[in-house]
């Protein structure tokens, strides 16, 4: 019992010392940007990041979001290698980086979805100087809430206290959630909107990039003094999130096959909207939806087809972990039979040749649901598209 009652003691001093070097570590950072929401959080991340940098500031980010990095201060980055699987606690490991690094920002993506370890996040962990709340919209409803506004509330156990917090949430009800959250946390929430970001300036990015995602970055950078044609050069130029937003173009045996990654949006709301933005350019070809499934995310595979039931499209290919189990789950919300392809995770050269005798002269497929899972099938699938396209351009 007394080795017990040591072991205890000892445990709880190394606690305590452990996160006092992690508050001294946190000072060490003038500035911390905490980046929260539902869409968008990772590209954010990488933008205020690179803007930041553009101004002469030395700041270094972590996204959590399609595949976990850490952005130096030179904009190179490195993969977060999880042994045990996500936990908010290594946000102390990468504080720990950005002081051996002489970090003077931090841009750091939330990465908790568990209201309480969000608010744990924010008050223990990171302490933030600036808050971004992207937007709030359905997902992780087996944590945050069945309704948007649930979400909202969920997402602003972030807000730091006493502090600037800016949202690019440009629905009135939900905004007026937020507000009145941030009322009782203190929180100067202010909606920040993409009034003046220009076709011209959004083609300036090698992705796809939504302008309420740019808005918002070039507003932090602003708040920091860096002007804003230097923070958007600096955007521009920088690397996108592996989840983003990109189009690849494979020509092959006189076909045309064009491959859209909207992975990222897992989301239903965001998935609806970015496959009608792609699906209202088409006027010609054939269409395919790739919905790629984790086991342990199935609910999230529930809600896409609930998407797809209402979309327009000729094959819906269901691959992933769980791909008899989405089957039947399309045919149950009435999705014709014969548009719907049972694969799972055959190489992804196989499902390229599927699409490709399924198609006559031109293609285009869109990457919907998980990138990730055991095997990252969805990287996979985004992975082979990209390099037929590099390989092509090379040749």
């Amino acid at each position: 019992m007394s080795f017990l009652i040591l072991a205890t003691i000892l445990l709880i001093v190394y606690w305590i010392v452990e996160y006092t070097k992690h508050l001294r570590n946190v000072k060490k950072v003038p500035i911390r940007i905490h980046v929260n929401g539902t869409r968008g959080k990772s590209s954010v991340t990488r933008l205020i990041a690179a803007g930041l940098r553009a101004g002469g500031i030395r700041a270094v980010a972590k996204t959590t979001g399609t595949l976990p990095r850490f952005i130096h201060t030179d904009g190179t980055e490195s993969a977060i290698v999880r042994l045990m699987g996500a936990n908010i606690i290594e946000q102390k490991y990468i504080f720990r980086n950005a002081v051996a690094m002489k970090a003077e920002a931090i841009v750091i993506e939330c990465m908790a979805v568990n209201p309480i370890y969000q608010w744990v996040a924010e008050r223990r962990l990171i302490k933030a100087t600036v808050g971004v709340l992207t937007n709030a919209r359905l997902d992780h409803t087996d944590l945050m809430g069945e309704t948007v506004p649930e979400i909202a509330m969920s997402l602003s156990n972030f807000f730091p206290p006493k502090k600037v917090c800016y949202t690019a949430e440009d629905v009135d009800t939900i905004y007026k959630v937020l507000k009145d959250r941030s009322v009782k946390f203190g929180t100067d929430l202010q909606q920040i909107l993409p009034t003046n970001v220009t076709k011209e300036e959004l083609l300036g990015f090698s992705y796809i990039e939504h302008p309420d995602n740019v808005q918002l970055a070039l507003k932090v950078c602003e708040h920091h003094g860096i002007k804003r044609d230097v923070a958007l050069k600096g955007m521009q130029k920088a690397s996108p999130d592996p989840g983003a937003l990109t189009q690849h173009r494979v020509l092959e045996n006189d076909k045309i096959m064009m491959f859209y990654n909207v992975f990222a949006a897992n989301d239903p709301a965001s998935t609806d909207f970015l496959y009608r933005r792609i699906s209202d350019n088409i006027t010609r070809g054939t269409k395919f939806i790739i919905l790629n499934s984790r086991s342990d995310r199935f609910f999230r595979t529930d809600q896409l087809l609930e998407v797809c039931s209402k979309l327009e499209f000729d094959y819906l290919l269901l691959t992933g972990e769980s791909p008899q189990k989405a089957y039947e789950h399309a045919l149950d919300l009435k999705i014709p039979k014969n548009k719907v392809i049972k694969v799972g995770q055959p190489l992804v050269r196989e499902v390229y040749e599927k699409i490709l005798a399924l198609t006559d002269k031109e293609a285009h497929i869109v990457g919907i649901g998980n990138i990730a899972g055991e095997i990252k099938y969805g990287a996979q699938i985004v992975a082979h598209f990209k390099h037929l396209e590099h390989n092509q351009k090379n040749n």
